[in-house]
């Protein structure tokens, strides 16, 4: 029988907690939210204040008369932090009433129906995103062009950069791929992203994601595993494909368009959801980065990163289970 051993005081205590890190989320969010405050106006207002309500009033409301929790867990930040990134990836135009489901889906069964933060096997904002999106087709993949600040139902939509993608790879043109923004413009989100359907709300400035990344990364609330190997393993098979065929689209232009930066920072990280090492979340990341390549460029949908990340979520209690770190003070046997 193994004992615990409690030395005597003084004891030293860490600065992280649950509500430092998911305030510390949200900071690094507020660049990517001011963005798609500049290009979509009230539109992405709407959709992110309904989002950010919605999850936080059903959070407090399953707790009260549902579960019946004499605590509430609303202050902890993770509520916000789900209607955030779930209005991230929503269009800009899309109806409150449907919002309203689609966080009702990311916090009553992605989330609570589990136990709650730190119980749940699947991040809740993708649970919410992709029901929505298997639901309402239409409503999900009409994407408004940037800059109708003051448009909201009725903005004027387009193709976005996956659905011409997309259509270079059918058709076999890779002359289709002329009608892209430049990567460097879909990296810094320069005004000709708009002569196409921008996408979701999170989708416009690749750069503000990065930044957001960087503070996460200097917080010490992430690790560099999951995005890095997310980003790499895209970047590494899309050129594989370029090369091989000049209608897939430059590695370049894949990275820095979709959902795939929000997805590899701001999702696929997940604390609960995401292995515990760095060497799982390294297999975790490739796992994740393999799918989005390939449901993107042969799958129904032209973006798979929901969907890969979603599937890697039901793999990481086998990623714990066979990549494990080494034990503290475990002698190795030769």
């Amino acid at each position: 029988m193994s004992k615990l051993i409690v030395s005597l005081s003084p004891h030293a205590h860490g600065t992280d907690s649950v509500e430092r890190n998911m305030y510390g989320v949200i900071i690094a969010l507020i660049p990517a939210l001011l963005v798609s405050f500049f290009y979509f106006g009230i539109g992405s207002a709407i959709v992110c204040a309904t989002s950010v309500a919605a999850c936080v009033v059903f959070e407090w409301a399953i707790n009260k008369f549902l579960l019946k929790n004499e605590r509430t867990t609303i202050c902890d930040g993770s509520a916000v932090v789900t209607g955030l990134l779930l209005g991230f990836n929503l269009p800009s135009n899309l109806p409150i009433w449907i919002i309203l489901i689609g966080a009702l889906i990311a916090i009553g069964v992605g989330k609570m129906t589990f136990g709650g933060l730190g119980c749940n096997l699947f991040n809740p904002a993708l649970v919410g995103r992709c029901v929505l999106l298997v639901s309402f087709p239409a409503q999900m993949t009409s994407w408004p062009q940037a800059g109708q600040l003051t448009s909201y139902l009725d903005a004027e939509t387009g193709a976005t950069p996956l659905s011409i993608m997309k259509w270079a790879i059918k058709s076999g043109d890779a002359s289709v791929l002329e009608q892209l923004p430049s990567s460097l413009n879909m990296l810094i989100g320069l005004p000709d992203t708009c002569q196409t359907g921008a996408g979701s709300l999170g989708e416009v400035c690749a750069l503000a994601l990065l930044l957001g990344l960087a503070f996460m990364l200097w917080r010490k609330i992430i690790t560099w595993h999951t995005p890095v190997s997310i980003i790499a393993t895209v970047f590494v098979l899309s050129g594989l494909l370029h090369l091989a065929n000049p209608a897939y689209a430059d590695p370049f232009a894949v990275i820095f368009s979709g959902g795939l930066m929000l997805g590899a920072i701001f999702m696929a990280t997940d604390y609960v959801t995401s292995p515990m090492c760095g060497r799982g979340q390294l297999v975790y990341g490739v796992g994740i980065g393999l799918l989005t390549v390939v449901i993107r460029n042969w799958g129904a949908y032209p973006e798979g990163m929901s969907f890969a990340i979603l599937i890697m979520n039901a793999f990481t209690p086998l990623i714990n289970t066979y990549v494990k770190p080494k034990r503290f003070g475990e002698v190795v046997k030769k």
